[in-house]
């Protein structure tokens, strides 16, 4: 305790010749610093040095809103992919020292472990059926064992569709939409309403409120399908969770556009993935390293970083363009380093870069 007293009492008086201004500063950064970590740990843990600290400086503060909180809330986290101790994985390593003492010769093994690659579609009973009709002798076991080496699942089992498959084949008829939550400095929550596409990874940001209710959706709702309308697009089904605020008259509203849509599981964020791609991203590059003040100035962020988002944001995805811009065609072969003439455009302040031609 006179430990903690005497560090306390010099880090008092190093605030003694800082101005209000400075520290009013200084604490809205910390509390901009505060949603972030949170965003990044989970529950954390408190030392007894940490709970001395807390309740000194909260009990001095008692009665006055100085922002103290020696509680923090634990995010809810989704169980999307959990690590399971099972009879299984604990006799995995037996099993594989017992099936490297019963591989295939060397001169047939990477021949036909080869053979899964090229056609893995039937099981290891067609896979032996074709190498016995090519004059290869083996025996089915080892055609077993080489596909469960290489991590080929039973025929039946290669049948089913996963959800990955289906969003990759019917990526030009999907869109997901998502609600995410952003704080002021004032403390005060801000709703977002983001619609993004799959095949050209567009993002709409439809707009923001202290108060999303069910009639705000459903207007953000049908400016979405005008702007859908003069875009030509052929979308076809729309991804959303299961928030309380998409309520039967968005559903049919949408259901009207001829567009689908497809909820959800519950706690299962992977089934919107790209939405929640975008929404840490947004964090990552525009939120976490903004002040925002009221919604005025979160909607004119959102917009500049949308304009940015689309028009200039490499995407790994479309090859390195952006949704709305093609990657230029070089002319000639490449351009020399020193024959270019490159010039930087900062939004928000230098918040976001972008890099063009001088004209």
């Amino acid at each position: 305790m006179a430990y903690l007293a005497a560090t306390n009492a010099f880090a008092l008086l190093r605030l003694l010749p800082m101005s209000d201004r400075d520290k009013d500063i200084e604490i809205l950064a910390l509390r901009h610093q505060l949603p972030v970590l949170q965003r990044q740990v989970g529950k954390p843990t408190f030392t007894d040095t940490d709970r001395v600290i807390l309740a000194t400086c909260s009990a001095a503060c008692r009665g006055r809103s100085c922002g103290i909180s020696c509680c923090w809330s634990a995010r809810r986290r989704s169980c999307a992919g959990t690590a399971t101790c099972s009879r299984g994985a604990t006799l995995r390593p037996a099993r594989r020292s017992v099936a490297g003492a019963r591989r295939p010769s060397a001169r047939f093994a990477p021949w036909c472990s080869a053979w899964p690659g090229r056609t893995a579609r039937g099981g290891y009973r067609r896979i032996h059926g074709e190498l016995a009709a090519l004059g290869i002798q083996a025996a089915a076991s080892t055609v077993w064992e080489i596909l469960k080496e290489h991590g080929i699942p039973p025929a039946p089992q290669r049948q089913s569709t996963t959800w990955a498959d289906f969003l990759r084949s019917q990526a030009d008829a999907l869109l997901a939409c998502d609600l995410f939550e952003v704080r002021t400095l004032a403390g005060a929550r801000l709703y977002v309403f983001a619609v993004i596409e799959h095949t050209t990874r567009r993002i709409r940001v439809l707009g923001a409120t202290a108060h999303p209710t069910a009639q705000w959706i459903v207007q953000l709702g049908r400016n979405l399908l005008m702007d859908l309308e003069d875009a030509g697009s052929k979308a076809r089904f729309l991804i959303r969770d299961r928030d309380s605020k998409f309520t039967t008259a968005f559903d049919a509203l949408v259901a009207d556009a001829c567009l689908k849509v497809i909820t959800t599981g519950i706690q299962m964020p992977r089934m919107n993935s790209l939405m929640e791609r975008w929404i840490q991203t947004c964090r990552r590059e525009l939120l976490d390293r903004t002040l925002i003040w009221n919604q005025s100035h979160l909607l004119y962020a959102l917009r500049e970083f949308e304009t940015h988002y689309n028009e200039h944001r490499p995407h790994r995805t479309l090859k390195q363009a952006a949704p709305l811009r093609p990657l230029p065609q070089p002319v000639n072969g490449p351009p020399q380093l020193g024959d270019l003439e490159v010039r930087r455009r900062d939004r928000l302040g230098g918040t976001l870069r972008e890099y063009r031609h001088a004209a």
